[in-house]
């Protein structure tokens, strides 16, 4: 029996057109043709024996289930393929290509600029391409090649998706300069000292309920004044007086964009803190470059 035979030029055109679901925004990313696009995936199609994509008039592609599964062979594939060749040239002693990474949006501003500093200097021929984004804005992204890594928390991962921990954050509390319990000496407070105060909610899905259930927990009921989806502006409206917060990373300075400081106090009380992870899809294997990255995060989370 023969084997299906294809090109790499099919596959990519195939890659292009099922990641923007479109073979006309395929054809000016490769620069080609569209009935080149087009005559390409259906001349692969008909050698796999199997229908990959949709056409749709008027309403661009989608994927079938057979596409669908197809696709994500296709991403492994050709990074790997790109990697085959990166070795070749390299001899194996420097890494060069593109990395793109994930970062969950508060977490970016804190370990992100030093990371990739370090990461550049040790590899000058990599170039990382980020995307910063939400919890599952950033499972997607893995799920769909976009990202090979993603720095993010470690809550809400199905089974397939693999973590690595490679840091924790401790939650605090929040108040302003001139609030009572920011006299305290010792800036420790417990979750029953703020019972009676308001609250500014870090409102974004899977952190508002992780922050509410350490209030309940703890037998206190948050009462919400303000919601708000910024970290910085929560800072912000605590360093005001509109109420205190509950937070997990912490700046060096207390100054806030609003030039009023915001105090950070230690809890007292027994809470979770949240896992730190590097994610990745189980069952790819990860470039060199990805592993090196990978590898960093574990040392720069160490110090």
């Amino acid at each position: 029996m023969n084997e299906p035979a294809f090109t790499l030029v099919q596959l990519r055109y195939f890659e292009s057109a099922a990641r923007h679901l479109s073979m006309t925004a395929a054809s000016k990313e490769l620069m080609v043709s569209q009935s080149a696009v087009s005559t390409a995936i259906a001349q692969l199609e008909k050698e796999m024996g199997v229908q990959f994509l949709l056409r749709h008039h008027a309403r661009g592609l989608s994927l079938t289930t057979a596409g669908e599964a197809f696709y994500k062979r296709v991403l492994d594939f050709l990074a790997h393929g790109a990697e085959l060749v990166e070795t070749a040239r390299q001899s194996g002693t420097e890494l060069v290509g593109t990395l793109t990474v994930g970062c969950f949006a508060t977490l970016a501003p804190f370990r992100l600029p030093g990371l990739l500093a370090e990461f550049e200097a040790r590899h000058p021929q990599v170039h990382v391409s980020l995307r910063e984004g939400e919890h599952q804005a950033l499972k997607s992204a893995l799920r769909s090649g976009e990202t090979e890594l993603a720095l993010l928390y470690g809550y809400d991962l199905d089974d397939d998706i693999d973590r690595e921990v490679v840091g924790t954050a401790h939650p605090y509390a929040l108040v302003s300069e001139d609030h009572r319990l920011a006299r305290r000496k010792n800036r420790k407070v417990s979750l029953q000292d703020l019972a009676d105060e308001p609250m500014v909610l870090l409102d974004l899905p899977h952190s508002r309920e992780y922050l509410q259930a350490i209030l309940s927990n703890a037998g206190v009921e948050p009462r919400v004044r303000h919601r708000t989806t910024g970290y910085e502006t929560v800072r912000a409206f605590v360093a005001h007086g509109h109420g205190f917060a509950l937070l997990n990373q912490c700046p060096p300075a207390e100054t806030t964009y609003s030039g009023a400081r915001a105090v950070p106090l230690t809890l007292t009380d027994d809470v979770p803190s949240l896992d730190i992870v590097v994610a990745s899809m189980r069952g790819v294997r990860l470039t060199r470059r990805a592993q090196e990255f990978r590898k960093l995060c574990r040392t720069l989370y160490a110090r």
